[in-house]
């Protein structure tokens, strides 16, 4: 499975940014994906996911904000990051976890800076 990452960029305070991730593979619909983020000297965090069924878990630090939807029909999942704070700075990556058995696959990343 190879992940291809878009859409990163530098935006302002407050501004809106929507990544997309294009997947390889047959059985897109099948698969569990995330988006994480790492920032500068900071730990990866999970930053939402969406299951294959649709449903969706977001980080706290997120709620409200960011949005991870999918497109079967394309192979590609989104994660729409609206009110983007500067504390949201950093290299975005997509993941996809497939099985079973479960393997994981990463994206290249995509930096996202939110500066004035």
């Amino acid at each position: 499975v190879q992940l291809v990452e878009s859409g990163g960029g530098l935006v302002q305070p407050g501004g809106s940014l929507r990544l997309s991730c294009a997947a390889s593979g047959s059985t897109f619909s099948s698969y569990h994906m995330n988006w994480v983020r790492q920032a500068p000297g900071k730990e990866r965090e999970l930053v939402a996911t969406i299951t294959s069924g649709g449903s969706t878990v977001y980080a706290h630090s997120v709620k409200g904000r960011f949005t991870i939807s999918r497109d079967n029909a394309k192979n590609t999942v989104y994660l729409q990051m609206n009110s983007l704070k500067p504390e949201d700075t950093a290299v975005y990556y997509c993941n996809a976890e497939v099985g079973p058995p479960w393997y994981e696959y990463w994206g290249q990343g995509t930096q996202v800076t939110v500066s004035s």
